[in-house]
Order: C-alpha cells, then sequence, then structure tokens
C-alpha cells in the first residue's frame, strides 16, 4: 500500500515553509533513494536543533512521502501550531501519562496503512556536549519490531548551527549563510531481532543498534570519527515509553 496523499494542509506547511528555508540556507541532501516509494515504513533521525525538524520534513516531503512526527501532546491544544499538527496528521504523545501508549499503537496504525512515521529516538534535544546522538528511548524499536517495517536512518547537521540547542543566547544565527544537511542511509538490519521477546534487553539491543546506524552516518556527514562512547543521560524511572503488547497486538 502506498503512502497517505499529501494532502491540503501538509501542502500549506510546505507552502509556509519551503521559501524561507530555500532562501536561507543552503542544502545537502543525501540518500533519497533509500525513502521507499511505497509501503509503511519508519524514520530514525538525530535532534540536536529546534529547527531541524523543519529540515528533515523538507527533505522528505521532497520524496514524495510524507512523514507522521511523534510530538509533545501540548503543541496539539489550540492555535495555528495546534491546527497544522492536527491537519498534516501528526501523532499526539502524552508523556508520563497512561494514553503514552496510544502513540505508539497509533505508529503502528500508521504504518500498517503504508505511511512513514518519523522517530527521534533520543527523546529530546541532544545533551552531548559534542553534538552526537545520546542514548536512544526504545519507542522506535518497539514499534519496528511489531510491524517489521524498514528502519532507515537520518543523520542531520548544521540546522545546529543556525539555532544551537539551549544556547544561552535566545537568537537565530543566520549569517553566513549555513548548509542544511540531511543524509538517509539504507535500512538498519533488525532481523535478528524478530520473533524474539521483546524483553527490556532485546528492546534496548535493538534501540543501540538503531542508535549506531544514525550515529555511523552522522560521522559521515561530519567527517569525524564516532565517539568511543554514547552519552547517557540520566533517565527518570518509567520514561523510556511505555509497555506495548506485541503479541497481543499481533493476534489482532
Amino acid at each position: 500500500m502506498s503512502g497517505r496523499r499529501i494532502g491540503f494542509w501538509y501542502r500549506m506547511a510546505a507552502v509556509l515553509c519551503k521559501p524561507p528555508l530555500v532562501v536561507l540556507f543552503k542544502r545537502d541532501w543525501h540518500g533519497m533513494e533509500h525513502i521507499p516509494a511505497d509501503g509503511g515504513f519508519i524514520t530514525a533521525i538525530n535532534h540536536n536543533s529546534y529547527l531541524d525538524p523543519l529540515s528533515y520534513a523538507h527533505f522528505q516531503y521532497n520524496t514524495g512521502r510524507v512523514p507522521r512526527f511523534l510530538a509533545k501532546a501540548a503543541l496539539f491544544r489550540g492555535g495555528f501550531v495546534g491546527t497544522m499538527l492536527r491537519g498534516t496528521g501528526q501523532i499526539p504523545v502524552y508523556r508520563e501519562s497512561t494514553d503514552a501508549a496510544n502513540a505508539f499503537r497509533s505508529a503502528v496504525d500508521a504504518i500498517n496503512k503504508g505511511e512513514c512515521v518519523a522517530f527521534y529516538p533520543e527523546g529530546t534535544l541532544t545533551r552531548d556536549p559534542e553534538m552526537w546522538p545520546m542514548r536512544g528511548k526504545t519507542g522506535a524499536a518497539r514499534v519496528a519490531l511489531l510491524t517489521k517495517a524498514p528502519v532507515i536512518p537520518v543523520a542531520q547537521w548544521g540546522a545546529n548551527e543556525a539555532v544551537p540547542p539551549y544556547a544561552k543566547e535566545k537568537r537565530v544565527r543566520l549569517f553566513p549563510r549555513k548548509t542544511l544537511k540531511v543524509h538517509a542511509g539504507p535500512p538498519v538490519d533488525l532481523s535478528g531481532f524478530y520473533g524474539q521477546e521483546p524483553t527490556a534487553e532485546v528492546l534496548r539491543a535493538a534501540t543501540d543498534t538503531i542508535m549506531d546506524a544514525i550515529t555511523d552516518l552522522l560521522a559521515e556527514v561530519r567527517g569525524e570519527r564516532v565517539p568511543a562512547q554514547r552519552y547517557d543521560r540520566p533517565i527518570r524511572p518509567g520514561t523510556d515509553g511505555p509497555p506495548l503488547p506485541l503479541a497481543d497486538e499481533e493476534s489482532k
């Protein structure tokens, strides 16, 4: 089954966002051939700037396969942003609540309908001092093992130079003109995890495999070596994603 039609709201978002992105930034895009032409799939992306969702969305919009992001539920509450998020079919995430699992079920449903769901496995902007991907949360792996959909790693760089994360000075640095780099890689091989009981250890290993692919791709983009260790910020108990009953969902 092919992906969802782009639709009015996504086209409106493109009309509003693409012109300033084209005018203000240079682009370095690679790997569009790895984005599936049809069928459901997952993209797993590093997160280093408040601007990078727009940079990545621009890249994927131009492939003809629009992504559905998982976004904080608070962003959906009224206003123009909320209207756009609802209209473009993004998926609300209710963090640290009993409704959190619904985001994963919605992601599974979307993929089974032939759509793309975009995950930021880190769950937030990277805190790594050198801007490398952090330890990932297990949501993308949970959905990937349930759906067996292709997982396309995506590495981004450049948006962080224009809009640095957690900068003390809240300003946009547009000049000199920055290059927004978005590189997609071949699907991550998770076949070795298929059929295994989705224990915490299995989900962690699958997540690390996804994060390794993103980090390796980012190392190519940056022209640097992968760091010896991945930054692991303290995670409060219960915030690594709610349980998703894989076996029960498969039997429906």
